[in-house]
């Protein structure tokens, strides 16, 4: 068997088995594929219809985690899905594109109040896509996220220190491989709020049961 048609089929298993890792009310309408694009995202979501999200993965770069990292990284995605969080394209820029094609039509024809109302569409598009494109929100989705795919991998049978440990083994190798400044610093933020939880989390079994070993829920 030639590398290419090994590496394929070692592909194809890995989508198959990260198929089995979704819940079951989301089998029937989230797709799991590699990704085709150029310099891809390592895993992202996408909505391609009314009932049907693909989980886009850039197989390469995935091969190189770990299956624990692979599998918290992985339900981080679901979790999105979920949540209802994830990107969608939405009216903004198509209203921004009309606003500024109405704006400068109208400074030509000179008519005030249509080129009044060509700019405040523009403004408002603006402001919205200000908004969706906001760090503070996107971190927040981000961390909601980590709490949810935590929630998943206890769900699969994972413990809870185990998927602490996993999913921040994750953030920690996505730190070290990220040169762009403004993702690593989501990475940075979203380990940060990570162990925060995992010392909440804890905390609280330490009052429901034996201590544990201080290093338990060390990330």
């Amino acid at each position: 068997m030639s590398y290419a048609s090994s590496s394929a089929r070692a592909e194809i298993n890995e989508l198959r088995r990260l198929k089995t890792l979704l819940p079951p009310e989301l089998q029937s309408w989230v797709i799991v594929e590699g990704s085709t694009e150029v310099n891809p995202i390592l895993i992202r979501c996408e909505e391609l219809g009314k009932d049907e999200i693909e989980i886009q993965i850039d197989l390469p770069k995935w091969d190189n985690l770990a299956i624990d990292q692979r599998n918290l990284l992985f339900w981080h995605e679901v979790a999105k899905i979920q949540n209802d969080t994830i990107p969608r394209e939405g009216w903004e820029m198509a209203a921004l594109a009309i606003g500024l094609g109405g704006a400068v039509g109208e400074l030509w024809v000179q008519d005030g109040l249509l080129l009044f109302l060509a700019l405040t569409l523009c403004g408002i598009s603006g402001y919205r896509l200000w908004q969706k494109n906001s760090n503070d929100k996107n971190i927040q989705v981000e961390i909601e996220a980590d709490e949810k795919a935590i929630a998943l991998a206890t769900r699969f049978g994972y413990s809870l220190p185990n998927a602490y440990k996993s999913l921040g083994s994750a953030l920690k190798t996505l730190i070290e491989q990220t040169p762009n400044r403004r993702n690593r610093k989501q990475f940075e933020e979203r380990l940060q709020f990570l162990r925060k939880s995992a010392a909440k989390a804890k905390s609280q079994m330490d009052d429901q049961v034996d201590p544990l070993r201080s290093d338990t829920f060390r990330l």
